[in-house]
């Protein structure tokens, strides 16, 4: 039943209501919260994901605009665009109730209220919602869902749909941690061939040595240490899936061995003169920035069309929104009970800190970070303090210019973004640190429209 593990929060100013729904609710959900004053809404809200929120018309004029209710659901769609609201209301509001439904509230309940009728439309908008979270978290990695509902990430879902059903080879673009396994995955075990094998390979990683002999395999006594026959990747992941990961970082000569293969279907053992076909969906994955992959000195535009008939950008978290927050507590749950810890809630302040935080490391420096916490918490509630973040800073744009142009005006134009960066756009100490006046360094500014 989806009330079971349901999360409630009341809110009225009559202490009669709030105890009558807890004495309903208690039995049949995980939890009920009850408060009196609207004023906590925001505090009580940012601790705590709750499914639900029954929130009240009227509250004795604490806001003064003539429609408290509006006001607060307002203030809850905005804060936590994510959580159903119910409106409660007398007969004289009706026309405040539709309104209501207009500015984003799931339904509306009368008073009095008839006690099923609340469970109904409890239980209705539990169901609906665990309809839409199953259709926005159906693309899974193992056991692991693709979590996020932003609206980048409702844009990766839709072409994860029309594209895992398909054979078309897929190239993931994104920065570490994104999760760019995670859609390779999800693009397997939604595809046709989710029976077959899913064979992933850190092709960067390999050398030049090994590049051959892992991913087109050898026959016995074909080299020093060859000593029984071995299949290569692309022959163990026939008639499945074939994840090379880090395509971006392997060599020219590497890149035309790869193609040789793949424009063929064919593949030949070191030490072999017969070639065995192959029957492969190709994905490959890689952090580089796409306008380096265009380049032909580095990266082969025969290669590139052949990988890439369709690309998915996996983004990083800074530009997902309140997915953090869904995040957080899935990973908190889940480290919770690998460690066999009671369930956490989170101060008022913590889930703030994570949202300020810019996250170079993405959802995996998310997940080392919310992890450490869990361990190391001793209490039942995560505050600011327990949340430690590394030192790494993520590369900025200006710095990423570099890799693509050693023009003399390129290099002067990154060498000032990062200082002004580095000073938060104090311009005495950035000129200081260059080693030039600040009249010198206005009028650089002016010459690149910084």
């Amino acid at each position: 039943m989806v009330l079971k593990n349901a999360t409630i929060l009341v809110i009225d100013d009559d202490v009669d209501v709030l105890t009558a729904l807890r004495l309903l609710l208690k039995p049949l959900v995980k939890e009920v919260v009850t408060e009196k004053n609207p004023s906590n809404i925001a505090s009580q809200i940012e601790r705590t994901s709750y499914d639900i929120i029954i929130l009240d018309m009227n509250f004795n004029g604490l806001v003064n605009t003539g429609n408290e209710g509006i006001f607060w659901l307002n203030k809850i769609r905005k804060q936590k665009p994510e959580t159903s609201v119910i409106l409660m209301t007398a007969y004289a509001d009706i026309d405040l109730a539709i309104r209501g439904l207009k500015e984003g509230a799931s339904d509306f309940l009368m008073k009095p209220w008839k006690n099923e009728k609340i469970v109904e439309t409890i239980t209705t908008i539990l169901s609906q919602k665990k309809s839409q979270n199953t259709q926005k978290k159906q693309f899974n990695s193992n056991t692991v869902a693709i979590i996020g509902d932003s609206d980048v990430m409702t844009d990766v879902f839709t072409k994860l749909k029309k594209v895992a059903p398909t054979d078309a080879n897929v190239l993931i673009l994104g920065e570490n941690g994104t999760g760019k396994d995670l859609i390779a995955r999800a693009l397997h075990d939604n595809s046709n061939r989710k029976n077959q094998p899913f064979v992933k390979v850190d092709v960067g990683a390999l050398t030049e040595s090994l590049f051959e002999s892992e991913l087109f395999g050898y026959k016995k006594g074909a080299f020093t240490d060859a000593r029984e026959d071995r299949k290569g990747r692309f022959e163990a992941a026939h008639g499945g899936t074939l994840f090379l990961d880090e395509i971006g970082n392997i060599s020219l000569a590497q890149q035309a061995r790869l193609l040789t293969v793949l424009q063929n279907r064919h593949v030949t053992p070191l030490g072999s003169n017969t070639s065995i076909p192959i029957d492969i969906r190709l994905v490959c994955a890689t952090n580089i920035d796409p306008q380096i992959l265009a380049d032909e000195k580095k990266f082969r535009k025969d290669l590139i069309y052949r990988i890439n008939t369709v690309d998915i950008i996996a983004p990083p978290l800074r530009d997902r929104g309140t997915d953090i927050t869904e995040l957080a507590h899935h990973f908190v749950t889940l480290y919770a009970e690998k460690y066999n810890k009671s369930p956490f809630s989170f101060d008022s302040g913590f889930i703030s800190k994570l949202k300020n935080h810019d996250f170079p490391g993405n959802v995996r420096e998310l997940q080392y970070v919310l992890e450490r916490a869990v361990i190391m918490t001793d209490g039942s509630v995560l505050k600011p303090e327990d949340l430690v973040f590394s030192s790494i800073e993520r590369p900025s744009s200006a710095t990423s210019i570099t890799t693509k142009s050693l023009n003399l005006d390129d290099l002067e134009k990154n060498a000032i973004l990062n200082v002004l960066e580095k000073n938060k756009g104090n311009v005495s100490k950035s000129a200081k640190e260059l080693g030039i006046t600040r009249a010198a360094l206005y009028r650089r500014l002016e010459k690149y429209e910084l």
